[in-house]
C-alpha cells in the first residue's frame, strides 16, 4: 500500500464567544486540515498551530504541510507510520501540531485497515469519559451565572481560568462552589500568571472550595518555581505549558516537578508521542489529564480516542471544539451530559467525503 495523494488545507472558524486567559484573548481558530488517499483507505488529521503554545502560526504550517511533508509522504507506505514519522522528523520536530497532524492522520488510515476505532486498536481502557468545560477570565458575576448555566447543561466538572488577580481569582472560586454545590469538580488554570508565593496564598484562600487541581500556576521556563508550588501546597499541581516533549515529561518527572501532566496533542506533536509520554507518566506516578487547544471536533476525536485507550490517563479537558463555528468535522465526537463517548467508526471515527 502507497500514498497516492496528499490534501491540506486551512480552516478559519471565529468563536461564538470570545475568552481570556491570563496571556491573551482569543477570538478565532485557524486549523489545518490534511487528507492522506492511498486508493481505498483515507487518513484524516488536523493542526491547531497555536504561536504562544507550538511557535507555529497557520501561514507556516499549512506551506509545511501542502509542500516539503506532502512530497515526503508521497509514494511511502502508510501502514508504517512509525518509520515514516522518522524520516519526516527534520522537518517536523520543532512543529508538533503540524507533527500532530500527519500522525493523526497515519493513524487514522491504520484504523481504516483494521477496522477498528483507535481507543480500542491503542489498548481499550474505557469507553467514555468526563470532560471539563472551560470558564475563561470574567468578572465574578458573570463566572458564576456561566458556571450554573454550564452545570444545567450536564457538565459536572468546571475549569476555572486565572492568573491575573490571585485574590480575585480565590474570590471567583469561592463563589462557584457556593453557586454550584458541593458535587461539581472544581479546577483552576492560572496559564503562568503567579509567583510562588501568589500561588501559595490562592491555594489556602480556597482551601475549603476542594479544588481538584491548580494546572501551571508559575512560568513554564522555571521549573524550579513549579518545583516549589509542587512540594509547598496542599493540592495536586499539573504541568501543562512546561510540558511540550517527552524529554520533559522525563524532566518534570525525574525531579517532583508536578503530581500531574497535562499531555495536548498538538503541544507535544500527536498521539505516537502522547502514548509515550503516558508510559512515562505512569511509571513515574503522575496522572495524566488530555487537553486540547481551539481545535476542530477532530482534533477532539483524537484526544478522546487516547485518553480512552489508556488506565492513566485519569482526567480529560477536551472542550476545544464546543464554541467554534462552521467546523467541517462537527460531530466527530459526541458529548452527553458533559460525558465524551467516540464513535465505533474505524480509525477516529471521522471522515471527509471523498
Amino acid at each position: 500500500m502507497k500514498i497516492r495523494s496528499v490534501e491540506a488545507w486551512r480552516c478559519d472558524m471565529p468563536l461564538a464567544e470570545p475568552y481570556t486567559i491570563a496571556y491573551e484573548t482569543v477570538d478565532s481558530a485557524s486549523n489545518i486540515f490534511i487528507v492522506l488517499d492511498s486508493g481505498k483507505f483515507r487518513g484524516c488529521g488536523c493542526a491547531a498551530p497555536d504561536e504562544p503554545v507550538t511557535g507555529e502560526t497557520p501561514e507556516a504550517t499549512l506551506d509545511l504541510l501542502a509542500g516539503e511533508v506532502t512530497a515526503g509522504l508521497m509514494g511511502r507506505d502508510p501502514l508504517r507510520p512509525a518509520a515514516l514519522l522518522d524520516k519526516l522528523l527534520p522537518l517536523l520536530q520543532e512543529r508538533p501540531s503540524a507533527r500532530a497532524a500527519v500522525d493523526m492522520a497515519l493513524w487514522d488510515l491504520v484504523g481504516h485497515v483494521a477496522g477498528l476505532p483507535l481507543w480500542r486498536l491503542f489498548g481499550g481502557y474505557r469507553r467514555k469519559i468526563r470532560t471539563s468545560i472551560t470558564i475563561g477570565i470574567l468578572p465574578l458575576d458573570e463566572t458564576v451565572i456561566r458556571a450554573r448555566e454550564f452545570v444545567a447543561q450536564g457538565f459536572q466538572c468546571l475549569k476555572l481560568k486565572g492568573g491575573l488577580d490571585h485574590e480575585l481569582d480565590a474570590e471567583r472560586v469561592l463563589q462557584v462552589r457556593e453557586a454550584v454545590g458541593p458535587r461539581v469538580e472544581l479546577r483552576f488554570d492560572a496559564n503562568q500568571g503567579y509567583t510562588v508565593d501568589q500561588t501559595k496564598a490562592f491555594v489556602t484562600a480556597v482551601l475549603k472550595a476542594k479544588l481538584e487541581l491548580i494546572e501551571q500556576p508559575t512560568p513554564k521556563e522555571n521549573l524550579d518555581q513549579l518545583g516549589r508550588v509542587t512540594a509547598g501546597v496542599a493540592l495536586p499541581v499539573m504541568a501543562d505549558e512546561s510540558l511540550v516533549s517527552l524529554g520533559d515529561a522525563f524532566r518534570l518527572a525525574r525531579r517532583d516537578l508536578a503530581d500531574m501532566v497535562n499531555v495536548k496533542l498538538m503541544k507535544v506533536g500527536g498521539l505516537s508521542q502522547a502514548l509515550k509520554i503516558d508510559a512515562v507518566a505512569q511509571a513515574a506516578g503522575l496522572e495524566v489529564m488530555v487537553g486540547c487547544m481551539d481545535e476542530a471536533a477532530l482534533g477532539i476525536a483524537a484526544g478522546l480516542q487516547y485518553a480512552l485507550a489508556r488506565k492513566n490517563v485519569h482526567y480529560a479537558d477536551l472542550d476545544g471544539h464546543l464554541d467554534l463555528r462552521n467546523d467541517p468535522t462537527d460531530g466527530a465526537v459526541r458529548l452527553e451530559d458533559g460525558w465524551l463517548i467516540p464513535s465505533e467508526n474505524p480509525g477516529l471515527g471521522f471522515s471527509f467525503p471523498a
